[in-house]
């Protein structure tokens, strides 16, 4: 199982580690993009990062953090878009879930997000639910 139990969680960010969520599809149609949540410690905090990108992948690149910002000309959106810091791993998570609605039980260590679109991907980039059968939250990536 790639998700993460809250206290696999918060041990990944006190030891430095950032954790991400797949907020699923976003956009429209003609200019789809695909959303995701990063948690990402740093030396003196916690921040929260919506990263919203061109759905350009396919079975074989699923590698988002290659993938070009869906708002090309938001030079924010290059390195995902800061929405929230906080002083410890709890109360960031819970200021992305309340900026996002990512789900506390859908968390996934860095990089493993790219796996959740490659699932993405091979069914079929599905618009309701994810490939697991869990609803998309329902704001995304800001969306």
């Amino acid at each position: 199982m790639r998700c993460l139990t809250e206290t696999f969680i918060i041990g990944a960010l006190k030891r430095g580690r950032p954790v991400e969520q797949s907020l699923g599809p976003v956009g429209a149609p003609g200019r789809l993009g695909v959303g995701y949540v990063e948690v990402r410690p740093t030396k003196a905090a916690y921040e929260v990062y919506v990263h919203t990108v061109e759905d350009i992948g396919h079975e074989m690149f699923f590698d988002l953090v290659e993938f070009p910002p869906l708002n090309a000309e938001d030079a924010d959106e290059e390195f995902g878009r800061l929405v929230a810091t906080a002083e410890d791993p709890s109360t960031a998570l819970g200021a992305a879930e309340e900026a996002t609605d990512a789900v506390r039980g859908r968390w996934v260590n860095e990089n493993r997000v790219q796996d959740e679109y490659g699932d993405f991907v091979r069914a079929g980039r599905p618009a309701d639910r994810s490939p697991d059968g869990h609803p998309w939250p329902s704001r995304g990536a800001g969306n």
